[in-house]
């Protein structure tokens, strides 16, 4: 049997393509596509939207059918809107908008309680393999006696509201825990010093189309580690989304992963 699946943000970049995608997944049904209440496209066939035709799916901005998960391609009020609206129905929900603040943050952790959700600043399979790289290799160097600089650069496109990335951020909290450092800086100006070993230093980059570059730099004395993902086009968020809202659909409550989707 098909998962049914809604996306909230359905007219959005990525929400058109988790449209394309999912409606060409024999796996997948798609039965809902959101928008806030007032987007102009509100009552139009969504596959007509994104392109491909017909599917029989209106836009609206709420739940209409018999769900198996919901995937979030948002921005933050729509991020928070959907979290009630998924606790309210008892829905499963893929959680892939960043930029939240700590109260919507919150209220994710809150909805798991309730719903099982799948959250991650990134949904692509090579991003979260290479976090799982960086973990490796934060923990093999953190008690190199000469220290190891780490640096996290990131680059989007000229759209992108949020900086840094919530990727970056989520790279540097995985080598803070495990090389313990307590200074996140965000880029750099003036005479600021010889670097502490105990920073991590962030720059976001936005030009052009790009859509998501990472790069984590372990510097050391003599030599340097750099562990780089690139996405060529955005495919790949929505395929990793779309794997987790087949993956999520008949778990229990609880607060997952991409890890827990691919089981690394």
């Amino acid at each position: 049997m098909p998962t049914n699946i809604a996306i909230n943000g359905a007219a959005g970049r990525m929400g058109q393509r988790l449209i394309v995608l999912g409606h060409a997944d024999p796996e997948i049904h798609i039965v809902d596509a959101l928008e806030s209440a007032s987007n102009p496209n509100l009552g139009k066939d969504v596959g007509v939207l994104c392109g491909i035709g017909g599917i029989g799916v209106l836009l609206s901005n709420q739940l209409n059918g018999a769900i198996d998960s919901v995937i979030d391609f948002s921005n933050p009020a729509g991020a928070a809107s959907i979290t009630e609206e998924c606790v309210r129905n008892g829905v499963p929900l893929v959680m892939a908008t960043t930029g939240l603040d700590d109260e919507q943050q919150t209220a994710i952790r809150h909805a798991a309680e309730t719903i099982p959700v799948v959250w991650a600043p990134n949904m692509s399979l090579a991003v979260n393999v290479t976090m799982k790289l960086v973990e490796t290799t934060a923990r093999a160097l953190k008690d190199l006696e000469s220290g190891v600089d780490v640096e996290i650069l990131e680059r989007h496109h000229r759209y992108k509201e949020d900086a840094p990335s919530g990727t970056a951020l989520r790279f540097g909290q995985l080598v803070a825990e495990q090389m313990g450092q307590q200074i996140h800086t965000h880029g750099r100006e003036g005479a600021v010093g010889k670097r502490p070993h105990e920073e991590i230093g962030y720059h976001a980059i936005r030009t052009g189309d790009n859509p998501g570059e990472h790069t984590i730099l372990f510097g050391l004395l003599g030599e340097t580690i750099e562990l780089t993902v690139r996405a060529s086009n955005r495919d790949c968020y929505a395929l990793g989304a779309l794997a987790a809202a087949k993956w999520i659909a008949h778990k229990g409550p609880g607060l997952y992963t991409m890890y827990d989707v691919l089981g690394l």
